[in-house]
């Protein structure tokens, strides 16, 4: 049994294609997406619309939060804001109560999914160093936890002491935690444009972070026709 493990897609249609075509040519027989679906990016529909086909476990991120009420997104910054009361307009009635319907934390067979962090699911804070991974971690039940967010791959691990591991890889070890961000599909805030997903191979025990290669011209080309803040295009292909 595989899983891919994505989230952070931020209406980004043509980054979540390219993972889920990876994902199945990497083996993966079961998806998670950890949130953050719409927001950004020009096709909210679209990517919402596959996620929902895929009937995976899913939990909500404060984009989608945003897109689901009637909030005045004061939280975010504006090209957040920007991009989120347009994406009100593209919803319907029944795709936004989805999304408002969500979870914010759920455990699938014997691991964890968050969008931000454990202890303070809804509050969409940040984690980013292993002082921030600790908070997460005194919450955490299960050996295994993944959270999205900040748009960056990390991997932290928790025996005696909180640190972060080096790499995009782990081999699960016994009496050790680990609170694992699969990066960004449509919005990598790294330094790499490419989308970011994880592998979870329950069988082998391992957890590996993917690069994959998307149509950034056209997913660029969309959010410039659809009127969408210029920024929001040009950002993708740095990476930030």
């Amino acid at each position: 049994m595989k899983f891919a493990v994505f989230g952070d897609i931020h209406g980004n249609l043509e980054a979540l294609q390219a993972v889920l075509a990876d994902a199945h040519e990497q083996g993966c027989t079961h998806h998670i997406c950890l949130g953050d679906i719409v927001g950004y990016g020009a096709d909210p529909v679209a990517c919402l619309t596959m996620v929902q086909e895929l009937s995976c476990p899913t939990v909500k991120g404060n984009h989608d939060e945003g897109a689901a009420n009637e909030s005045r997104l004061e939280d975010l910054n504006p090209l957040a804001q920007k991009a989120l009361l347009w994406t009100r307009d593209q919803l319907t009635a029944e795709q936004r109560a989805w999304l408002s319907e969500l979870k914010l934390v759920r455990q699938v067979r014997d691991f964890t999914i968050v969008h931000a962090t454990l202890d303070s699911p809804g509050g969409w804070t940040y984690v980013t160093n292993r002082f921030d991974a600790m908070a997460s971690f005194s919450y955490q039940f299960t050996q295994l936890c993944f959270y999205g967010h900040t748009h960056t791959p990390r991997i932290f691990e928790r025996d005696d002491t909180v640190r972060g591991a080096r790499g995009l890889e782990v081999d699960i070890q016994r009496g050790v935690k680990y609170f694992i961000n699969v990066g960004s599909v449509g919005q990598p805030r790294d330094g790499d444009w490419r989308a970011a997903y994880g592998v979870y191979d329950v069988a082998a025990q391992t957890v590996k972070i993917r690069r994959v290669d998307y149509d950034l011209d056209t997913a660029q080309k969309k959010i410039l026709d659809a009127g969408l803040p210029p920024l929001l295009a040009e950002r993708l292909a740095l990476g930030r």
